[in-house]
């Protein structure tokens, strides 16, 4: 069911969760699929909507930077400068886990954790007074929702979603490990990362991590963000070779009957790069040819889920 996030459908949705139910709701980069992160019960009905595989861990949205001091063990001060430069917003911070905490992801020892800056998404948090634990509000390895109506396409029984619009940055939050002496880079995304060496300096990349195995950050699979269609990259698009089973995604204007042309902006691009891929699927094609982006740090984040896309 979606309902209006209105002051009515947010006290609804709040009722819910500390009731130990679980809400699809908006937040400034993709819909997430809240439950109370201290309810092992209701984390447990996120992985079973999501056919979510238990090593994959989920992202804590909190309300301020106290409350996610109180999910942690450790603070170091680099969590507090990125904290301030930058929550609320498209950042998760890993750090490690406080020991009354369990059930929110892999045995690693740590938690991803970040306060979102979205208004319906903080008058949530505030109203229900619980950490929520937050995947984005798909079936796993499927293309995230950016609007309420692709939530309930790929979640029908989600019991409620708070229509907030559509999400404006459209990609998730960028994923920073800051338990060691460099933080450690686990997903690129909506943040870039020039403006984060701003504040840490040296960033380190991430590392590779087999799919079963225990990770400290969601959105490290090979295959992910996927349309139902196959995806293959490719330099060039040719109209010529092209019939109505293929769909076709660029950022630059070419002579392609019912092409996805999105802005050759890498953050308007990615603000509509998912809902593109459900046009795209809902269209029925069989495969989506979509042009490679520039191997630039600026296109970081949606190489990276158009890769894994195409795995």
């Amino acid at each position: 069911m979606i309902v209006t996030a209105d002051a009515a459908g947010i006290r609804r949705a709040a009722e819910m969760l500390r009731a130990g139910s679980v809400v699809a709701f908006p937040t400034e980069t993709v819909y997430g699929l809240g439950a109370d992160a201290f309810s092992e019960q209701a984390i447990a009905e996120v992985y079973r909507l999501k056919n979510r595989p238990s090593w994959n861990p989920l992202i804590v949205h909190v309300a301020n930077v106290a409350a996610a001091r109180a999910l942690a063990a450790e603070w170091p001060d680099v969590a507090n400068e990125l904290a301030a430069a930058f929550w609320p917003g498209p950042l998760t911070l890993v750090v490690r886990r406080a020991e009354h905490l369990t059930g929110v992801g892999a045995d690693t020892g740590t938690i991803a954790v970040r306060v979102p800056a979205h208004e319906v998404a903080l008058k949530l948090l505030e109203a229900a007074e619980l950490p929520l634990a937050a995947p984005s509000a798909n079936r796993s390895e499927s293309i995230s929702p950016t609007t309420a109506e692709h939530v309930l396409r790929s979640l029908p029984d989600v019991p409620l979603v708070l229509d907030g619009g559509p999400a404006s940055w459209g990609i998730e939050s960028t994923v920073l490990d800051v338990t060691g002496e460099v933080p450690r880079l686990l997903r690129p995304g909506a943040l870039g990362l020039r403006e984060i060496r701003e504040v840490t300096g040296a960033i380190a990349l991430p590392e590779d991590v087999a799919d079963g195995s225990a990770r400290p950050s969601p959105g490290m699979s090979r295959r992910h963000y996927a349309p139902r269609a196959k995806v293959v990259l490719t330099e060039e698009v040719d109209a010529s070779a092209l019939d109505e089973s293929v769909g076709v995604l660029t950022y630059e204007t070419q002579d392609v009957p019912g092409a996805e042309i999105l802005s050759a902006d890498p953050k308007e691009y990615a603000a509509d790069l998912y809902a593109a891929l459900h046009r795209l699927d809902d269209a029925g094609v069989a495969t989506i040819l979509v042009k490679s982006p520039p191997d630039t740090e600026e296109w970081l984040a949606i190489r990276d889920r158009l890769t894994r896309a195409a795995a």
